[in-house]
């Protein structure tokens, strides 16, 4: 469905149901260089067990327009008009990667507004590389190469049914970039996720539960990357969860049961 907000059409995938703000409303949140596809299999279960889904395209990513955001506060803001627009008082947040620090962001900002924060695959800090910051930017082929080599612990999971996440991945990457040409995605979302300096601030202002879904074999963004914010979040006397779960750092493809698995039982809790 779109959702018009500030002036532009955002695409929200509902899982196949129709949008009702009756039911409990789960916002899935992308990462740097991806799009709702992501969460196919957690979006469509959820959609189909209770829930009010809407796993959107981040504004200037394929199908959604508007401008797309440039620091994390900038996107966690959208996703506050986001809500206004579709008429939600209340939704759990579900960000990966770059999504997971807008969806925290956001849930600093919105507070009670959050029923439930999952972070799949997050760190705080997340720095990005200088070389690859400039590998966006003059080859970005080989910089999709990368991050694909280096988000991933297997080519193609046992509970995959065949699919080769590896090639998916470049292919979802190669169609993300090529549908702004007018912002290069790759390097603006690396640049906001680098740039991003108020993790520890805003896990400290949440007002619900917090689950950390962390891929053992993560290299992008390792387990031990989320300590500073797992320990942040207790220390402050938050509910917090946290979930290993098998493979590396594409969690939603490369170990989809598990990572849905995590999500739906985590989001059973008051």
């Amino acid at each position: 469905m779109q959702i018009n907000v500030q002036g532009a059409d955002i695409y929200a995938y509902t899982g196949g149901k129709a949008f009702d703000t009756a039911k409990p409303t789960a916002i899935f949140i992308h990462g740097v260089l991806c799009d709702h596809s992501v969460w196919a299999l957690q979006s469509r279960y959820m959609a189909n067990h209770g829930w009010n889904v809407l796993a959107i395209d981040l504004p200037g990513h394929c199908k959604s327009g508007g401008q797309a955001p440039k620091t994390v506060e900038d996107a966690a803001a959208f996703i506050a008009q986001f809500m206004d627009a579709a008429g939600l008082q209340q939704a759990a947040l579900i960000g990966h990667s770059w999504g997971s620090l807008i969806a925290m962001e956001a849930a600093a900002n919105l507070k009670d507004r959050i029923s439930h924060l999952v972070l799949v695959g997050t760190a705080f800090p997340m720095k990005v590389s200088p070389a690859l910051l400039d590998m966006a930017i003059a080859q970005p082929e080989k910089a999709i190469a990368m991050v694909n080599t280096f988000s991933r612990a297997t080519l193609s999971p046992p509970n995959g049914a065949g699919s080769w996440v590896f090639g998916a991945g470049m292919a979802l990457g190669r169609r993300v970039l090529a549908s702004n040409s007018g912002t290069n995605l790759l390097h603006t979302g690396f640049t906001a996720c680098d740039n991003y300096a108020g993790g520890e601030a805003a896990m400290a202002q949440i007002t619900c539960p917090v689950l950390f879904v962390l891929g053992e074999q993560d290299q992008m963004t390792p387990p031990k990357a989320a300590k500073g914010l797992i320990d942040t979040a207790k220390a402050a006397g938050k509910s917090v969860k946290v979930q290993l779960i098998p493979n590396g750092h594409n969690q939603m493809t490369e170990s989809p049961d598990a990572t849905l698995f995590a999500i739906r039982d985590f989001l059973k809790t008051p």
